[in-house]
């Protein structure tokens, strides 16, 4: 197995974030609840912080004390719901949904990273990043 050096892992979580941000951003033209357009918006520009946190940490802009931990509650609302299709027009508690299982799916990614990774800095860093995505969840 080929070993990967931290930037390969920041770097993927760094596209992972940039795909999020395209999802939801591009979610946009198919609401037109504007509740559901606010949060859309919300969890954009979320996903936009994301970034420039993983970009920061790549580029040395950050030292440990940036890696405390904050322990969200989860309500566990996707893993008892269907995930809705995305259809024009949806409504907000559709938007919600798909956002909960996109956030769901981030929280997965960045956890099992985690979970394969020794202590460490770069443990500690998905780790960060898994509960950023439960915030959201």
């Amino acid at each position: 197995m080929e070993e990967k050096r931290l930037g390969d892992y920041i770097d993927i979580a760094i596209q992972r974030e940039e795909e999020a941000y395209e999802f939801y951003t591009g979610l946009l033209s198919n609401v037109t609840d504007d509740i559901a357009k606010d949060a859309l918006k919300l969890l954009a520009g979320e996903e936009k912080k994301h970034k420039a946190f993983l970009v920061s940490y790549r580029d040395g802009g950050l030292g440990k004390d940036a890696l405390r931990m904050n322990h969200p509650v989860d309500y566990k609302i996707a893993e008892h719901m269907d995930k809705p299709d995305i259809k024009k027009d949806m409504k907000s508690n559709e938007v919600f949904l798909v956002a909960a299982f996109r956030e769901l799916n981030s929280y997965n990614f960045y956890k099992g990273l985690a979970d394969i990774h020794p202590e460490g800095e770069l443990k500690q860093v998905f780790l960060k990043m898994a509960s950023e995505e439960m915030n959201h969840k």
